[in-house]
């Protein structure tokens, strides 16, 4: 394989955030995963079809790792370790198995590397500095001959400058990291900057008055947005949060895919779907790995400002959404090439979805109030998906957002799940 273009690499500038992997097996047991050429070269060397059998499969002209009845991949041992990297080491791995949890995200200058949060250890923040790492993504990196100079769009029609988009991003994570605010508040403040600056002219706002106007709008935040108190979330808007919702907890495996066929497949889904616009009875099975819960507990579920463990809560929120807009993956190739302020308006509709998934957890155990465990399970599982799923970067996740956009809809749809009663 051609080595990849030579592009400077920058990892994710998060003290906050420690891995290492602990050998959970999770990611083994969760993701599906598209092998390449070279994957396929080093699998046919490995002589695994000898033992085996067949080790991939086809579907809709890629290849890809197979799995088992239960999801997990073929290689996956009892003791939750990958047979290939215990019999050939972790270079003889499939790229995309060697690079988790890292992603990368490259703009016209450089690559951000950053960090997925439906790894185990990067929830919970066990292991390692990122910055120790840092020799090993590179490694990887070179194995990736896509990962070329990137253009990063403002808006629909405003390409931005690395350093421009650096700037946007520089002023929302200050926005997060601050203390003094409280969380309900800075996740109603990503949502107003998204809303906000989709009345930007771009074409004449560049360059230090960018950052001019990014710093005045922080600045103002902590006055203005009690000056524009929101009303609760209409029926529609409610509906399309759980339509979201169930977008990132959809999870189709090739196996049923191609057992069921797709003309089942697609109408499974588009039942599934429905019962979540609804919001009556029980919500159907999404898989193994998240309990149903009856949509009206969910909204008797306290806000994640009532739990018992809002400390912890606070501190996970803040360091996936930090993580997300430094790490490259709010916009641009991170978020299927999305402008900043579409990207920016997305992550706030994600912390939506998580928040209110993490209250469907919470409600599926018979909790009153979610704690850490239930959020953990909420953004692993959104997060998963961000930047991933390709339905999420489609014209009807875009026809979604246009909806939230409209009279306060994203931050009307945030606002239950984060503000405490009364």
């Amino acid at each position: 394989m051609a080595a990849s273009p030579s592009i400077p690499l920058t990892v994710l500038p998060l003290g906050a955030q420690r891995y290492s992997c602990h050998g959970c097996g999770d990611c083994c047991r969760d993701f599906t995963v598209q092998l390449r050429e070279a994957d396929l070269a080093k699998l046919a060397a490995q002589g695994w079809e000898r033992e085996l059998g067949e080790v991939t499969v086809e579907f809709r002209g890629q290849r890809y790792l197979k799995q088992r009845a239960d999801g997990g991949c073929v290689f996956l041992q009892a003791d939750g370790k990958c047979r290939i990297h215990a019999e050939h080491g972790l270079e003889a791995k499939p790229l995309a198995c060697q690079m988790f949890p890292f992603t990368l995200a490259p703009d016209a200058r450089e690559a951000r590397v950053g960090i997925s949060f439906a790894c185990a250890s990067v929830l919970g923040n066990q292991g390692a500095s990122l910055a120790s790492h840092a020799a090993e993504v590179r490694r990887m990196s070179r194995d990736v001959p896509e990962l070329g100079p990137t253009r990063t769009l403002l808006d629909a029609s405003t390409e931005a400058t690395p350093d421009e988009a650096a700037t946007v991003a520089e002023a929302v994570d200050r926005w997060l990291r601050n203390g003094a605010v409280p969380l309900a508040m800075r996740v109603d403040g990503v949502a107003w900057l998204g809303q906000q600056l989709s009345g930007a002219h771009f074409a004449t706002v560049r360059g230090p008055r960018l950052r001019e106007l990014m710093d005045t709008l922080v600045d103002a935040l902590p006055q203005e947005l009690p000056l524009h108190p929101i009303d609760p979330p209409s029926g529609a808007q409610r509906a399309t949060l759980r339509q979201a919702a169930f977008f990132r907890l959809e999870d189709p495996k090739i196996g049923e895919l191609r057992r069921v066929g797709r003309v089942r497949a697609v109408l499974g889904q588009y039942m599934r779907s429905r019962s979540f616009s609804k919001g009556r009875g029980v919500m159907p099975p999404m898989g193994d790995r998240w309990p149903p819960a009856d949509f009206a507990a969910v909204e008797r579920t306290a806000a994640l400002g009532e739990s018992a463990e809002f400390a912890a809560i606070e501190e996970l929120f803040v360091r996936w959404m930090r993580a997300t807009v430094l790490g490259g993956r709010a916009w641009g190739s991170g978020y299927y090439g999305w402008p900043v302020v579409d990207g920016m308006q997305a992550m706030a509709l994600n912390v939506a979805c998580a928040a209110w998934l993490a209250r469907a957890h919470a409600a599926a155990s018979g909790r009153a109030a979610p704690g850490i465990a239930d959020v953990r399970a909420a953004i692993g599982r959104v997060d998963r998906t961000c930047g991933r799923a390709p339905w999420l970067g489609s014209r009807a996740e875009s026809l979604r957002m246009g909806f939230l956009r409209i009279d306060d809809g994203l931050r009307r749809v945030l606002a239950p799940s984060f503000i405490t009663a009364g």
